[in-house]
């Protein structure tokens, strides 16, 4: 089960802010106007001044004193986290958020064990937990890497841009169209180059040159079936995008779980826009590293 962070953070945020202002507005009042008692008292310690235990009685005053305008725990705990909670809710939210790649949907664009920073900035600000956009900064473009919700999950996905809306999007199981027209590719190499068992073709989606990768060991003309009644299919390897909506697929065209099964993804599941690649860690016991540090195209 993935852990629904934002959710968390925002709580936190909202948990932590009313316990410390239901402090300042009621408790904290209360326990000032309790202090100013034992402020009376420092009468009696005049008084006592010439009689013994007179430093006694002065210690007992001010612990008094000082007991009483004391913070419960709660509230010193809540006044200390509120504004590092509000700092990290608003990096995440509308700044910068990392993720970790979990599966190989990307290939070779993204590893498993890759960490990506993604810009939450550039499609616009949006609330969290809520996703409502609240200010316009841009839209997605055709051939963006970008982390979303799909429609049938809450967790979050990553995969590219591929159709935008109104785009036709065909898909053969070789040949990627869009809206009649064939997206240009040409073959760049077979790993492993002894038995291949893939095959690495660059591909132009809008302004943005990528690499996809094919498994040989799938049939000819292999075809990704739909395990959902996806809104915008309009036929066995066709797709019509809807207003506010997004086609995605995967760079590792014939394992990817995308929007070919799925349906196209509202624009209001859209989470931010992949940036960079900060750091690497392979599953299990292993050191991370530094050497995939670049900018994600």
């Amino acid at each position: 089960m993935d852990l629904d962070l934002p959710l968390i953070l925002t709580s936190a945020v909202l948990i932590s802010g009313a316990i410390w202002a239901f402090d300042v507005w009621l408790l904290k009042p209360r326990r000032v106007e309790a202090a100013s008692g034992a402020q009376a008292d420092e009468t009696l310690e005049s008084e006592l001044e010439a009689r013994e235990g007179v430093q006694e009685a002065r210690e007992g005053v001010q612990e008094a004193r000082e007991g009483v305008l004391k913070e419960p725990v709660l509230v010193e705990y809540a006044r200390s986290f509120f504004p590092v909670l509000v700092l990290v809710l608003v990096l995440r939210s509308f700044l910068m958020e990392p993720y970790q790649i979990p599966s190989g949907s990307m290939i070779p664009t993204l590893l498993v064990g890759d960490f990506i920073l993604v810009n939450k900035f550039s499609y616009g600000i949006r609330l969290p937990v809520l996703g409502s956009k609240v200010v316009d900064v841009g839209d997605p473009k055709r051939g963006d890497v970008m982390v979303f919700i799909p429609p049938h999950e809450s967790r979050y996905f990553i995969k590219r841009v591929v159709g935008l809306p109104g785009d036709l999007i065909e898909y053969d199981g070789v040949d990627l169209r869009i809206n009649g027209e064939v997206v240009p590719s040409r073959f760049v190499a077979q790993l492993p180059p002894a038995k291949p068992t893939h095959r690495l073709y660059e591909e132009q989606l809008g302004e943005v040159e990528h690499l996809v990768q094919r498994d040989l060991r799938r049939r000819a003309g292999y075809v990704i079936r739909p395990r959902t009644s996806a809104k915008c299919r309009v036929s066995q390897g066709a797709w019509r995008v809807p207003e506010d909506h997004y086609f995605m697929m995967g760079d590792n065209r014939d394992v990817s779980d995308d929007s070919r099964s799925w349906g196209c993804v509202p624009d209001a599941n859209v989470v931010g826009k992949a940036v960079a690649i900060w750091i690497h860690k392979d599953p299990g016991w292993h050191w991370p590293s530094f050497g995939r540090n670049h900018l994600i195209q």
